[in-house]
């Protein structure tokens, strides 16, 4: 007897991103949904799928209604509060509800991304330098340039742009000012590395597995940060979408190399609490040592795409990628 799904996600409605011009990062969310509904129907479990608007409570309330053995958690935050991302998990967790991916605790660490560079230092996970900023604590800065300057509690490359990357304090200052405005008051600024990029999915509770890793490869014009900006992802005319590839698995990495990098993406996984599946994106510093730039639990599953390209990189086809996700809810009853 196949268990009965229900896909819950946030329904696209615009808010704070439409005048920076970054809905397409939101609405994609339909896209993930239609490959995931897509996928359970070709494997013959019992589905049905559920938009979530805010208020919270009122979430709470079609939860209630739901009529499924496991929630596939596919909800990213409602528009311009993407701290409700943990939220709902947190009340799919005080509602005994059986769900897949991350627990509320590592989702709202992810998103804080001052806290969980902390945490990962205290582990012992190499991460490259930083600082937590205002307008007003600039007076602080510490750190070498060039920097990167980003939004302390957002995902989906918000804020991210050519001008994110900063070598003076005139321009940090600027860059500051735009993401505290932007985006709620504060700015994660750290040491820029110009080393290769590479990403990770890990999957698992307590046995984890690393997929085939994923390298970011930038063509782009010298004068162009090598970066993965909003552009990068969201917007196929852009100078960034057409210059930036990603080979997976990656090529021309010693087994020294490869093996530290999943050492350190599995730490990652750990230290932050995570469960079911996350991607762990990672940079090489200067000594080409590997150094995690960022934890992303629940990431985009669409096909084609980081962690089901890694999945499939794996042997896996996206329906046993999905089934995956769901034994992997399944194993924590």
């Amino acid at each position: 007897m196949y268990p009965r799904i229900a896909i819950i996600y946030n329904d696209p409605v615009p808010d704070r991103y439409v005048a920076m011009g970054e809905t397409k990062a939101i609405v994609g969310v339909l896209d993930e949904v239609a490959a995931v509904e897509q996928a359970l129907n070709k494997l013959r479990y019992p589905v049905t799928k559920t938009s979530l608007l805010p208020p919270l409570e009122k979430a709470g309330q079609r939860l209630d209604d739901l009529d499924a053995d496991v929630i596939f958690n596919l909800f990213e935050g409602f528009d311009g509060r993407p701290e409700t991302e943990a939220e709902l998990a947190a009340l799919l967790a005080d509602k005994k509800k059986i769900f897949t991916g991350n627990p509320a605790s590592a989702l709202q660490l992810a998103q804080d991304k001052a806290r969980s560079m902390q945490i990962l230092r205290e582990a012992g996970v190499p991460v490259p330098a930083y600082q937590l900023l205002y307008p007003d604590t600039l007076s602080r800065f510490r750190l070498d340039f060039p920097c990167i300057v980003k939004p302390a509690t957002e995902h989906a490359s918000h804020g991210m742009s050519p001008d994110s990357v900063v070598n003076n304090l005139a321009l940090l200052l600027q860059q500051v000012n735009k993401v505290s405005a932007s985006y709620g008051g504060k700015a994660m600024v750290q040491e820029f590395l110009d080393g290769r990029e590479f990403n990770v999915t890990v999957m698992g509770n307590k046995e984890l597995v690393a997929l085939p890793l994923a390298e970011a490869i930038y063509t782009l014009p010298p004068e162009l940060p090598r970066i993965l900006t909003f552009a990068s992802k969201w917007d196929a005319e852009s100078i960034y979408f057409q210059h930036t590839q990603v080979t997976c698995p990656a090529e021309n990495i010693t087994s020294e190399l490869h093996n530290a990098i999943i050492n350190v993406a599995l730490s990652s996984f750990k230290a932050l609490g995570c469960s079911g599946y996350a991607r762990v994106d990672i940079r090489l510093d200067r000594q080409g040592q590997p150094r995690v730039m960022e934890v992303n639990p629940n990431p985009d599953i669409s096909p084609g795409y980081g962690a089901a390209r890694q999945a499939m990189a794996a042997g896996m086809t996206y329906e046993l990628f999905v089934e995956r996700i769901i034994m992997m809810a399944l194993e924590k009853t």
